[in-house]
């Protein structure tokens, strides 16, 4: 994904598209069943599950950020940057 985010940006900047991604942890949602949330959140160096509106704040921000491409921006409680 990494590699596919960069060469598309670069690939695309002339064009004035821009390419990123957003990769993100554990998010609290009906996939995980409630009593398995507890031991999911200790994955994160934060101790807690993401929610629906990181991820959506995320997306939000890139859409806004107009001079930003080729990033993967990790909501994931700080798991990428290790426990």
């Amino acid at each position: 994904m990494a590699a596919a985010t960069r060469s598309l940006a670069i690939e695309y900047a002339c064009r004035n598209i821009r390419v990123n991604a957003v990769s993100p942890g554990i998010i609290k949602t009906p996939m995980h069943a409630p009593e398995t949330h507890g031991a999911l959140a200790a994955l994160h160096p934060m101790k807690r599950l993401g929610e629906v509106a990181d991820v959506t704040q995320a997306v939000l921000y890139l859409e806004d950020a107009g001079f930003v491409t080729g990033e993967i921006l990790h909501v994931d409680g700080g798991q990428v940057a290790g426990a």
